[in-house]
């Protein structure tokens, strides 16, 4: 919604308002049958048997992609972009990631574990995980296959050829990492197995701002923007909108040079 809509807002009655109020509650409605017929059919998806053994680098040494279950039969992982050479977690990511300590106890009692993986070394990930107060589970991929298999990491000789292997399609994409949720379920005999993956706007369902943004008249505000999300910041950084990495190797080139 743009300023001079906003500033012109056409002003009814109480009895015209709700008139408008119902017929919008009819298609919400319509919105939330047709998000739970969409989850029954994304628990409906075939499975696929991870035949890897990934070894990853946690805060208690290395540890498994068994072990992140943690107990649980099912595991989210989170694909948080953060490179070995970053100084920083991407702040979309971390925007993300904001909104995940609150469910972690309530995603336990539904018998699913989380964690978050990245590129960048453990010591690394722990000193930005303590700057930004956060206590989910993450740990380092250490150079393994994970993030290429899951394809949330390309080389610099893909992206040299316009088009890479991004959200089950072959399309041009920004960096060398990219964003993503992948769902595992481990059955009785240990047996792991990939259930499910998303991709860009795909992740966007766990970040609760947004839908607090989406009740209120100027929406999420981004129309304006080069780039949807270049408004956000570290959580820490919003007073002086600081990131340690001047090249922003994370967004968009176009969002750095609307800096």
């Amino acid at each position: 919604m743009t300023t001079s809509t906003i500033e012109n807002h056409r002003i009814v009655s109480r009895d015209e308002w709700l008139a408008a109020r119902k017929e919008l509650l009819a298609r919400e409605k319509q919105l939330t049958r047709e998000r739970d017929a969409v989850a029954a059919e994304r628990r409906e998806l075939p499975w696929v048997k991870v035949e890897k053994t990934y070894v990853f680098d946690g805060s208690n040494g290395e540890v498994t992609l068994a072990d992140l279950f943690n107990g649980k039969s099912q595991l989210i992982i989170y694909h948080l972009m953060f490179g070995p050479e970053w100084k920083e977690a991407c702040p979309s990511c971390s925007f993300n990631m904001d909104h995940t300590d609150g469910a972690l106890v309530h995603l336990a009692q539904r018998d699913v574990s989380f964690a978050a993986i990245s590129r960048a070394a453990y010591p690394k990930i722990a000193a930005f995980k303590q700057r930004m107060g956060w206590q989910f589970n993450w740990v380092s991929a250490n150079g393994n296959d994970f993030n290429r298999d899951y394809h949330v990491l390309f080389t610099k000789e893909e992206l040299a050829t316009g088009k890479v292997d991004h959200n089950f399609k072959l399309e041009a994409f920004p960096g060398t990492d990219a964003p993503g949720i992948s769902v595992f379920f481990r059955d009785q005999s240990g047996e792991i197995f990939h259930t499910y993956s998303a991709y860009a706007r795909g992740t966007e369902t766990t970040m609760n701002t947004y839908n607090y943004l989406d009740l209120v008249p100027k929406g999420r505000d981004e129309g304006g923007l080069s780039f949807t999300m270049s408004w956000l910041r570290h959580h820490d950084r919003y007073a002086d909108g600081h990131f340690a990495d001047a090249d922003m190797p994370y967004w968009p080139a176009d969002a750095l040079s609307a800096r």
